[in-house]
This record gives structure tokens, sequence and C-alpha cells, in this order.
């Protein structure tokens, strides 16, 4: 399966290297510039939108009409910085990964290896597959009004409604798979709406048992998909660790507000969790807060903590895995918050206001506490 991005750039050689790169990942690459790229969202599908903030007025425009052309799938997007001072204004223009200029060829394989994870995951979990079923809907405070299901994905719907819909609003939804056995009740969200009555809908709180039977006909009856489990960001660094998350250095980071699965690995010990990242560092390495919702959550984490430091000089083996562009639980406020006295957890919530170079330099100040167990 070959997968496209859209460069928007005129650095010739910058072209060159991303190109040769990303099509040794499997993603074919169309170059434009600025007034183009707008155009080209409109009609095409792309799966990345990689944007050289030369001017950053006219590439944060790129970005805005990436994200609101992605708005039935996810796009991953990759800014080209010259000034690494201004890597925050470009995360908040919506850039998922930075890439530094002048760009060479490990610094770009090294850069678009979590990427592509992530565009493999994305394009798995909103492949949709065409159906045509009569669903029931019923939007938060109103009428069950009739509709047509007319595609469906692990994560979402897109609808035909008897009545338009209005964006952002809560939606009930009720019907049967096409075997005619199978009843789905589910919650959603519009992601976008149409004045003819089409909607998308984007699933939320959906039980496991409820995503794994998606994930199950989904997998039976789509003709062609991604990779099952992207492989894994190898090449990383445990530096620090407490109960609430881990700081891990890598030149592969994900971006912020991705979901992601960790799997660490120390002798004959093995924990798995899942967590969100809270700060990225392009290049360098990225800040991870454990999505722990549980106290066997807690007590494997605690576990190995206590291997490590009953061990000294061991070094745990690391593997990072995509789980989403953004996870169910990227706001702080939807994850637990008890009283941990987490300095580690504390620094990894409040990052926004501190540069790489601050952060670093307080992760630095935090080491050798009893909280913080650097690798």
């Amino acid at each position: 399966m070959t997968f496209q991005s859209l460069l928007v750039s005129k650095d010739e050689e910058a072209a060159a290297v991303l190109t040769s790169v990303l099509s040794g990942f499997g993603v074919a690459v169309a170059c434009c510039w600025y007034p183009e790229a707008i155009c080209k969202l409109t009609e095409e599908k792309f799966d990345a939108v990689i944007v050289d903030f030369d001017d950053p007025h006219s590439a944060a425009l790129v970005l805005q009409n990436a994200s609101q052309a992605s708005s039935r799938d996810n796009a991953i997007t990759v800014a080209l910085l010259s000034d690494k001072t201004k890597v925050r204004n470009v995360v908040g223009a919506g850039a998922n990964f930075v890439l530094y200029k002048p760009i060479s060829p490990q610094q770009a394989e090294a850069g678009l290896r979590a990427a592509t994870a992530l565009i493999k995951r994305e394009r798995r979990r909103s492949f949709r597959v065409p159906v045509q079923v009569p669903v029931q809907l019923r939007v938060q405070n109103g009428p069950e009004m009739e509709g047509i299901l007319l595609d469906l994905s692990e994560e979402g719907m897109d609808v035909l409604s008897a009545q338009p819909l209005c964006p952002a609003a809560a939606i009930n939804t009720h019907f049967t798979l096409p075997d005619g056995k199978t009843e789905i009740e589910v919650r959603g969200e519009i992601a976008w709406a149409n004045p003819n009555g089409q909607s998308g809908v984007r699933f939320i709180d959906l039980s496991d048992n409820l995503r794994g039977t998606l994930k199950v006909w989904v997998a039976a009856n789509a003709p062609e998909l991604p990779p099952l489990d992207p492989e894994p960001v190898s090449q990383c660094k445990l530096t620090d660790l407490s109960l609430g998350g881990c700081y891990v250095e890598t030149e592969s980071p994900f971006p912020e507000r991705a979901g992601i699965v960790l799997c660490l690995k120390a002798e004959d010990m093995e924990v798995q969790v899942e967590g969100v990242v809270r700060v990225m560092h392009p290049g360098f390495g990225m800040g991870i807060e454990f999505a722990s919702r549980t106290p066997e959550d807690h007590a494997q984490v605690t576990r190995f903590i206590e291997f490590l430091t009953s061990r000294p000089g061991t070094t745990p083996e690391l593997l990072i895995t995509p789980r989403a562009l953004t996870a169910r639980d990227a706001d702080p406020e939807g994850l637990p918050n008890e009283d941990l006295n987490d300095p580690l957890l504390e620094l990894l919530r409040s990052h926004e206001s501190l540069n790489q170079e601050d952060f670093l330099q307080e992760l630095r100040k935090q080491r050798g506490s009893e909280e913080v167990a650097p690798a």
C-alpha cells in the first residue's frame, strides 16, 4: 500500500532528501507552493502534509487547511523549520512533527520514522468500509430520526440523515451490521456535517468489547489494510521514570497528545503501559504521561521502578509503538489526578511555559530524587 504526501516547499535540496527518504518508507510525494497547496488540499486526500515555514503566515494557513481537509481522515503534519526557537509556534499552528533545516538524510529518516508509523496506524483506524444499512440517530435533547449508514471504520462512520446535523453535537446511534446479527449501539460526536444531511460521526466512550467487534469486522470486510502493528520505534533511551510518567531520549519522538504503548523490559521483567505524549523535543526526545487508570496499572509500574532501584546499573530495554495521533485521554483533565507527589508528572503537564533547554534543565534538577529514577 502506497501512502500520499504533499510537500509545500521551494527548497530543492530539502525536497530531494525528503522525497528519497519518504519513498523508502512507501510514501509518494507531490510538491507545490503555498497557493497551489491550499487548492490541492480541497481536491485530493493526503496522508501527510509537509510544510516549509520560510513564510510562517502562509505555512500556518496551509496547516489550517490541512486540518479542515482531514476532518474525515487525520493527516500527519510536518513543519520544516530553520529557527529552532520557533518550535512552540509551529506546534501551536498544528504541526505534529518538526524537522530542522538544513535537512540531512539521517535526520529526515529518524524524524519521519515515527511519522510513518503514525500514518500507518491512522490509516488503519480510519479505513472505511462502504455499507448500506438503516441507522437510528438521536441528537442530545432531540427527537430520534432515521438515517442510512454509508461507511464504517473502527473509530467512526459516515451517515446520511433525514435532517442536517450540527458539527460537535453529541449523538446516540443504533444499527445492525450487515451480517444481520450484530447490533451496535454507540455514542458519538458530529465531526463534520454537510447541508444535504451527510455527516461524519466520531465514536466516543467505546467499550473494549465494542472496539474489538468493530476492529474485527473492519479487518474482515476491508479490501486492503496497512500492517496491523506498525514497527516500534527503536533506539530509545529511558532517562527518567516515575509512577506517573517518563522521559525518553530518541531521534524519532511522537507528537504531543499522541497515544502510544510502551514496552519496558529489564532482565526477566516486562511491563506494558499506555501513555500520552505531553512534550516533544524534535530529534531529541519526548515526555510521556502514563494513562494508568487502575490500581493494577500503578502496581506494575511501581514494581518495575523497585526492580530497577534494586539493581543499580541495569539499563532497561524500551520499545514504543503508536496507538493514535490524538489519544482519547489526551487532555490532562481526562486522566486520574491522584495526589502522587510526582515532580516529573507535574513538569510534563506544565511544559508549555518552558523551551527545550529550560525543560531539560528542570529535568536534570529532579534526577536523584526518590520520585525520578534515571536509567
